[in-house]
């Protein structure tokens, strides 16, 4: 658990554009489950959650760029499933993307200072569901920490906290961590993207 509060602590303290940076890094890492879902059960197209988050990206990367998050917000709140209306576990990594996307933008528009830190808990959290779900029997808190996936998503949260802490604010920082978040070929939970 040290583990996680340290970088949750670390989360915490990120302001402003670095908050938003962390956010989409994660966000870039979850989207693939988004997309599964949409394709597997025909719910709704997730070309709009792609389209929110490169307007993200944009915001970070063109500081003057003008975005209507609110109207974005509004969009992305009419695509999140339900979990009731679905008998498959897609559903959940699914609105941990839309509850990850809402708190970025509400973080942008500085209506929840402490988004980063939402994002950073539903992506642990979907690992986590996702390592207890797909066990063949019960799974101990030992186990889930030293699973593969649980590894690499705190490896990845801490290395995204130190290339954040080392670089600028611009378009390259961007490209860096979109790299980061895509570099695996892999979703957050280990699906092939």
């Amino acid at each position: 658990m040290n583990k996680k509060l340290n970088i949750f602590q670390q989360v915490r303290e990120l302001e402003g554009w670095h908050a938003v940076a962390f956010s989409a890094t994660l966000l870039e890492r979850m989207l693939p489950n988004y997309v599964l879902f949409c394709e597997a059960t025909e719910f709704a197209d997730p070309a709009q959650y792609r389209n929110t988050l490169n307007a993200i990206w944009e915001w970070l990367a063109v500081p003057k760029a003008k975005i209507n998050f609110a109207a974005q917000l509004e969009k992305i709140e009419e695509l999140v499933p339900d979990a009731s209306d679905f008998d498959n576990y897609g559903v959940y990594p699914a609105i941990d993307v839309a509850m990850s996307m809402s708190a970025t933008i509400l973080l942008i528009q500085g209506e929840d200072p402490q988004g980063a830190v939402v994002v950073s808990k539903l992506s642990q959290g979907g690992v986590e569901a996702f390592i207890e779900a797909s066990a063949e029997q019960d799974i101990s808190d030992l186990d889930i920490k030293q699973h593969p996936l649980m590894l690499w998503e705190i490896e990845t949260q801490k290395e995204l906290l130190v290339l954040l802490n080392n670089s600028p604010k611009n378009a390259d920082t961007c490209k860096q961590l979109k790299q980061l978040a895509t570099s695996e070929g892999m979703s957050n939970i280990g699906l092939e993207i």
